[in-house]
């Protein structure tokens, strides 16, 4: 390869690379106003019930409220903490009370009953055609076999809920024309060495890895995104692979046997490599605060090795922690399940918008 083809090709690489600025944050939905009681967080529930869609009827005498909405029902008692959801009794930690004339609801009202109960009230997103420049996703479902994972208080295993969110989220890509690998579509176990292998034979674009959270405090909820850390060092993990990877780029002519050419390449898209990672785990984030509401943590670096190993883009989703009890509760929720499939979509099809990597493929 002549000096003037390898730096044509490595200005088409660097092209590619995207500035890794901006915060991890992202937008949030129309906040409600808030009050303080005793130390506890309540909210108007007429606001609530004008954000989603439902009828309020109020008994000033009894001091009763019935909350109706499609085929659910919801009756509850000014200072009671037992509420009846569809004639079931569910309890509270804290009661509605009154605040300024108004019936307000403690926020764990929210979260335990109302957006499980109603979470419809978001409209499905069309999806556009941007994702048609994606050919080939690897979805990887965490965990498997004898390795449940994280496990809810009730019981909820980790290694289901990323199953059956893989398995819909693969169903929504085939339906776009967009051609999955699964690293697994059974309760098996694979080990991270053989998910990188497969990934790194796919010849995929993306691989989007799906988990669920658990930590020791219990109250800790929200969804996540990881990207490969910074701290994961290009140029060595660049060196690895030229050793024992053949190196494909599209419309790119490459003929060299040169290792120290190869591992340049190799460093520029990792590099590149983990700018889009960035940008499609602020996508994924964007969607499903949009699209579902939910408490959004935001983005991270991390060195897990199914990120750190693969030669494409890679993304690692935490949907929320079996650990709290409302968020296990809502996971169990096979319409919440399909939400969540359905915003990790959108957020794709919103990087796809943008998309310019180059496709690379190792052989």
């Amino acid at each position: 390869m002549t000096m003037k083809k390898f730096f044509c090709l490595a200005v088409s690489v660097l092209q590619i690379v995207i500035l890794l600025s901006g915060c991890a944050t992202v937008p949030k939905r129309e906040v409600l106003p808030t009050y303080e009681i005793n130390g506890t967080t309540y909210l108007p529930l007429i606001s609530l019930c004008e954000q989603k869609g439902i009828t309020l009827d109020y008994d000033t005498f009894t001091r009763t409220v019935s909350l109706s909405k499609d085929a659910h029902k919801i009756n509850l008692r000014i200072g009671d903490k037992m509420v009846l959801v569809d004639g079931s009794p569910q309890y509270l930690r804290h009661p509605p009370d009154i605040y300024q004339g108004a019936v307000v609801v403690p926020y764990k009202f929210k979260e335990q009953i109302l957006d499980a109960l109603f979470i419809e009230r978001y409209p499905l997103r069309k999806t556009t055609l941007a994702l048609i420049k994606l050919r080939k996703i690897v979805i990887d479902a965490g965990h498997g076999g004898n390795d449940p994972g994280a496990i809810g208080r009730t019981g909820l295993r980790e290694k289901d809920v990323n199953l059956d969110i893989a398995k819909r989220l693969a169903n929504l890509l085939k339906a776009e024309g967009i051609e999955v690998v699964m690293t697994r579509t059974a309760d098996r176990f694979i080990p991270l060495e053989r998910r990188v292998q497969i990934t790194n034979n796919s010849r995929a674009n993306l691989f989007v890895s799906i988990h669920s959270n658990a930590n020791r405090v219990r109250s800790l909820s929200g969804f996540e995104v990881y990207y490969v850390s910074p701290s994961v060092n290009d140029t060595q993990r660049a060196y690895e692979t030229a050793k024992d990877a053949g190196l494909n780029l599209d419309n790119a002519y490459f003929a060299s046997n040169s290792l120290e050419l190869k591992a340049t390449l190799w460093d520029m898209i990792y590099t590149s490599g983990r700018a889009e990672s960035i940008e499609l785990s602020r996508a994924i984030c964007r969607s499903l605060d949009r699209d579902l509401g939910t408490r959004i943590l935001g983005i991270k670096g991390a060195r897990f090795e199914v990120l750190r190993d693969t030669r494409i883009p890679a993304v690692l989703i935490e949907v929320g922690f079996l650990s709290n009890y409302n968020e296990e509760r809502m996971l169990k929720n096979s319409y919440y399940r399909q939400r969540i499939a359905q915003g990790i979509l959108d957020g794709i099809d919103d990087y796809a918008k943008d998309f310019t990597l180059m496709e690379v493929a190792s052989r």
